[in-house]
């Protein structure tokens, strides 16, 4: 029962650290904060990780999510990139470092940090493999991180380790040729922002996912138009 009171206490305590580092009024002293690295933060969470592992993900997300609302209504953003994310990796980090059996995490790390860490992306998701080897879906998160990048092979290749894991849907192998005959495609596009749809838990990623089905659609009608 002490452990339990002890562990309950360190995660609040953790949750209190970061309230107490990010003032809220200044967001250049928010972008300062030196986060307690993995390590640290397992050490201080006394083996309740996976709350730990809860409490960063929210500050994943709240994170983001601040960095829209106090946006200027007259700035534009065209990605996540002119956001300033600096502190997204590291948070993503510590997330699955404490707790590596954590999915949607890494679903929102290949969807959403390659347009501000591709590097740290790939990293996560790398780890994420080591740390749950007979996991499909992680090699489809790294498999779409290459293909954005218009790494063709390697996405192929991430497609190809992935299919052949015990319950990997068959379109895995599908990808894994694709991607070489063609990756840059349209049709490509589609049937990965489909999957990612069709698999989101996270309600920005869901939304990401359909906007570039619609936009594909607008694509599709505007060709249509012209000929």
């Amino acid at each position: 029962m002490l452990a339990v009171v002890l562990g309950l206490a360190g995660i609040v305590g953790i949750s209190r650290w970061l309230d107490a580092t990010q003032p809220q009024s200044n967001l250049k002293a928010q972008e300062e904060v030196l986060y307690l690295n993995p390590p640290m933060v397992k050490r201080v969470s006394l083996g309740f990780n996976g709350l730990a592992a809860d409490v960063y993900w929210m500050r994943s997300l709240q994170y983001v999510g601040k960095k829209i609302i106090d946006l200027p209504p007259d700035v534009a953003v065209n990605s996540l990139a002119d956001l300033d994310l600096k502190l997204l990796a590291p948070l993503l980090e510590t997330t699955t470092t404490l707790d590596p059996q954590f999915m949607a995490p890494y679903q929102y790390t290949a969807s959403i940090l390659p347009e501000v860490d591709v590097q740290g992306a790939i990293r996560i998701i790398q780890k994420g493999i080591e740390a749950n080897p007979s996991t499909w879906r992680l090699y489809h998160h790294l498999g779409y991180i290459y293909w954005e990048q218009k790494d063709y092979k390697a996405a192929s290749e991430a497609y190809g380790q992935g299919s052949q894991l015990p319950g990997a849907p068959a379109w895995m192998t599908v990808m894994k040729a694709r991607m070489l005959e063609e990756g840059g495609s349209r049709d490509t596009a589609r049937e990965i922002y489909v999957r990612m749809y069709e698999e989101a838990a996270d309600k920005m990623v869901k939304e990401m996912a359909r906007a570039r089905l619609e936009e594909l659609d607008s694509r599709d009608q505007r060709d249509k138009l012209q000929k």
